[in-house]
């Protein structure tokens, strides 16, 4: 059985191969590895491209050492901005993360990334002009990925029906189709009167799944995982897809047709990959 984990970060000096490890023994068989904030990094670099070479670096690593599907998403974290804005000032800001779009873009264009991701704007209250300036990157980020054929995985404030509304109609701009939209860390808004089409990864509670299950099967499911030393689980730990998967099922509240629309039809639909056992 294909259980997919749509979100989640790894880093070395996390748990690394043994989160990968504890994903695959609960049932886990392919997920998504977004790229990792590296702020630091971005600062003294002023590029992405070795922060995204990292996350291949990484993905190529687990492969070999667990057996496992992996598929890469990178792209300029949106917090980002506030760093490179206080070291560099916001133009330059603005030009050196767009060039993360860019260089994003042709990992997508060669096949080595799957979509722009997270992109989007920070998840917490800022002044006015960085979220004028947000959103501009973002309209330059998913029209990059629209001439590379690939979705955006979007990082924003928390999720509405209106931000929805808002997004895909950012994303109609510039021909960015919504189901090519991937709303990272959604709640259960999983209708078209709900979400305007975009794709909503729901974080994986029980308590959201069984109500967007009770809606229908057009979402995937997600951990977010951090892999951070501070913060032990964060957001949700590597087995709770599987595990929460293989509980719906034991239940009756998810059927196998389900799950395999989850599972295996939604990333192909969306991603255009291919799962296998």
């Amino acid at each position: 059985m294909i259980l997919f984990d749509n979100h989640l970060h790894l880093r070395r000096d996390g748990r690394f191969l043994d989160a990968v490890r504890e994903f695959q023994n609960a049932g886990g068989t392919h997920f998504i590895l977004c790229q990792y904030p590296m702020p630091g990094r971005v600062l003294e670099e002023r590029s992405y491209k070795s922060c995204y070479q990292e996350t291949l670096q990484l993905a190529e690593e687990i492969r070999a050492a667990v057996g496992i599907g992996v598929f890469v998403v990178v792209g300029p974290y949106p917090v980002d901005i506030i760093p490179l804005q206080e070291k560099f000032g916001r133009e330059t800001a603005i030009a050196l993360m767009k060039k993360g779009m860019e260089d994003a873009a042709v990992l997508c264009k060669e096949h080595k990334c799957i979509a722009l991701g997270e992109i989007g704007r920070p998840h917490f209250p800022v002044d006015q002009q960085i979220i004028t300036d947000s959103n501009d990157i973002l309209i330059y980020g998913m029209q990059k990925a629209k001439d590379a054929g690939v979705p955006v995985v979007l990082h924003t404030e928390s999720t509405t029906t209106a931000q929805c509304k808002e997004l895909a109609e950012i994303g109609r701009k510039v021909g960015l189709k919504p189901e090519k939209i991937i709303k990272h860390f959604a709640p259960p808004l999983i209708t078209p009167d709900e979400n305007y089409g975009l794709m909503p990864s729901v974080l994986a509670s029980k308590k959201n799944i069984v109500e967007a299950i009770g809606k229908g099967t057009r979402f995937f499911m997600e951990t977010d995982y951090i892999d951070d030393p501070q913060r032990p689980g964060a957001v949700l730990g590597p087995k709770t897809v599987p595990k929460l998967t293989k509980n719906l099922l034991a239940l009756n509240i998810m059927t196998e047709q389900q799950a395999y629309t989850i599972h295996v039809e939604n990333p192909h639909n969306i991603y255009d990959i291919t799962l296998e056992d």
